[in-house]
């Protein structure tokens, strides 16, 4: 048996290349919703973040996910995110 190759992403919070399969991916889909992808299979621009608020934090702060999709994202965006991840654990 082959080894199968570990697609690696990098997180928008803490800028770490982790395993695709520990992060999670926010999508800008093409109604300019943003959203958590847990399947990784929706339409629309990702970005991945690890499954911890502390990158959600870092990401906020910096603007990660605003660069990354181009679009403003709110406060209440970070806030559903961050109840989301929170379940998630």
């Amino acid at each position: 048996m082959a080894n199968k190759k570990i697609p690696m992403r990098m997180c928008v919070g803490c800028r770490e290349m982790k395993p695709k399969t520990e992060l999670v991916r926010v999508v800008r889909t093409t109604d300019g919703e943003i959203k958590l992808d847990f399947t990784g299979k929706l339409n629309g621009r990702g970005a991945y973040i690890c499954k911890d608020n502390q990158c959600l934090k870092k990401a906020e702060k910096s603007s990660a996910l605003q660069r990354a999709f181009e679009v403003n994202v709110s406060k209440e965006i970070y806030q559903t995110l961050s109840e989301e991840i929170s379940g998630d654990e």
